[in-house]
């Protein structure tokens, strides 16, 4: 008796997925294929960025053996850097390039010491800035272009704007705190406050944890300073 029930029960339960199938079976299909095109369109959307990046990235250093070459081609470096700018971003439907951050942010900084070295110093601080605006950099390539900034400016831009510059980079646990310190204190001795350019150089060439050329350097303008 007990096999009887259960053979009426197992009909049932088939009775009852036939009918589930009949009513839903349409869209069950449609949910499983949407389910295997949405993960071969992310695994298409991870390889086209795997493989931008890498283009941009090749490309990216052809520019710097081209702008590290003759003085007479350098110039050629500068449509692929732009290129390697322009493209870092990649398509908006692909959530941009992963990596290519980094890239967009070497290429403006390479591209802007050779638009200064070119005489379009203005082009060149603003492709510094743009460096250091943009969240999605390295925090170290986001200094080191404030730093570039201030040391294209120390000698005739405004005062107030170069100090700006140098300000994030002071703090001690910056890495590039003692060349900002240094730009700091050349700033102090164009504004002629001698007293401030005295105690940043003293203080940079006793600075163990400076560069040596820093050091050297420092000692040297207070050799100039009558120190």
């Amino acid at each position: 008796m007990s096999d009887i029930f259960a053979e009426v029960e197992e009909d049932l339960r088939a009775e009852r997925v036939k009918k589930l199938f009949q009513r839903y079976g349409g869209a069950m299909v449609a949910a499983a294929v949407l389910l295997v095109l949405a993960t071969a369109g992310w695994k298409g959307v991870i390889w086209y960025q795997g493989r931008e990046t890498a283009r941009i990235a090749t490309s990216y250093l052809s520019a710097v053996e081209i702008a590290g070459g003759p003085a007479e081609g350098r110039k050629a470096a500068i449509p692929v850097l732009e290129q390697v700018i322009a493209e870092a971003h990649g398509p908006a439907w692909a959530g941009g390039l992963l990596g290519s951050d980094i890239y967009r942010a070497l290429a403006q900084m390479q591209l802007a010491a050779l638009r200064t070295d070119g005489g379009d110093k203005a082009a060149g601080l603003k492709l510094w800035d743009a460096v250091a605006a943009d969240t999605g950099a390295d925090p170290v390539l986001r200094d080191a272009a404030r730093l570039q900034w201030a040391l294209h400016q120390v000698d005739a831009g405004d005062p107030a704007q170069v100090q700006a510059h140098l300000a994030p980079l002071l703090d001690p646990a910056n890495p590039l705190h003692a060349l900002a310190e240094e730009a700091q204190g050349l700033l102090a001795l164009r504004q002629d406050k001698k007293d401030d350019a005295r105690a940043t150089f003293k203080r940079l060439s006793a600075d163990v944890t400076a560069p040596q050329g820093v050091r050297g350097r420092a000692a040297g303008l207070l050799a100039q300073l009558g120190e």
